[in-house]
């Protein structure tokens, strides 16, 4: 009996499937943008314990305080991603397109915490998409404690009647975003954030150029550009809606999202070439190779994220 040679060497194809994963995952815009916790179990429950107050006079003594108790659960989901290959595309294969498409499992997995990003960023205003304090994520009336009513999503009118904005009203729309984190109060209203540091400009591809001339020019309209190089620019492919800007904090505490990591990710094959007599190869010439993974992509702090619609 002669033993085929599939081209599906399992050690090779693992080894140039996480060169190409690990790559590509360190360079995803999730590692910046949502605080990763290990998970345990399948539903994590994840608390918002409130702001330590400020210091104060000694005056008759210590005066203690507790911790708010807003909480929220967050669920793992599992995914995959599964190729099947007929046993005659392998034996017809000459140019090794089939390997090709086993190494294109690699970036999709890599991109797909991204993608879960984008649709929180999206879908932020949606009924459904709530944050932790129990209202949607971009919302006018989020409260906590004694911090009053607070808006993360505010609107930019421009010139423009396509809604596209030139680079001096980007940069005032960067700028609105940025003096609107920094005037957040935490739940004893004192201010939030105490550093303007760790901000970040999430962009669709159709708004790449004019973010990156209002955050690195130097000068725009002949005028000192207060903005150059104050934020990192991040462009996300999976972003749909060329109307939206959002400006993100990502340092102190809480990050903007929340990424709960259950299980990591995994490549198998169900069919190796040592398993040519295996059932489902026999019955229906039939080889699958796949991706699986156990996390969640979840909002975190809204504090840490403002929502610009262009007008």
């Amino acid at each position: 009996m002669a033993i085929i040679d599939t081209g599906l060497v399992l050690a090779g194809a693992r080894s140039e499937f996480a060169g190409i994963y690990d790559a590509m995952d360190k360079a995803a815009a999730y590692r910046e943008l949502a605080e990763r916790i290990v998970s345990t179990k399948d539903v994590e429950n994840h608390r918002f314990l409130g702001s330590v107050p400020p210091m104060r006079e000694w005056a008759s003594g210590r005066v203690a305080h507790g911790v708010r108790g807003e909480r929220y659960d967050i669920t793992n989901l599992k995914y995959e991603l599964t190729m099947e290959i007929d046993r005659d595309e392998i034996s017809d294969d000459q140019t090794g397109q089939i390997m090709r498409r086993i190494r294109d499992i690699a970036p999709r997995a890599a991109q797909h915490k991204d993608l879960l990003i984008a649709t929180l960023l999206e879908s932020g205003a949606t009924a459904g998409f709530i944050s932790y304090d129990g209202i949607t994520y971009f919302n006018d009336a989020h409260v906590s404690g004694d911090s009053g009513n607070q808006d993360n999503t505010l609107t930019f009118n421009v010139a423009d009647a396509g809604n596209v904005p030139t680079v001096a009203e980007m940069k005032d729309i960067i700028k609105l975003g940025i003096q609107q984190i920094m005037g957040f109060k935490d739940d004893k209203g004192q201010p939030k954030f105490m550093m303007q540091s760790g901000m970040a400009v999430v962009v669709p591809v159709a708004l790449w150029a004019v973010a990156v001339e209002a955050l690195g020019a130097t000068i725009i309209n002949n005028t000192t550009n207060v903005l150059a190089n104050m934020a990192r620019l991040i462009v996300m492919p999976h972003l749909t809606s060329a109307v939206n800007v959002y400006i993100r904090k990502t340092d102190e505490g809480v990050r903007p999202f929340i990424f709960q990591d259950r299980e990591p990710l995994e490549i198998k094959a169900a069919i190796a070439p040592t398993e040519q007599n295996s059932l489902e190869e026999f019955l229906k010439e039939k080889y699958y190779v796949g991706a699986r993974a156990r996390y969640a992509m979840a909002y975190g702090d809204w504090a840490k994220c403002v929502r610009v619609v262009i007008n």
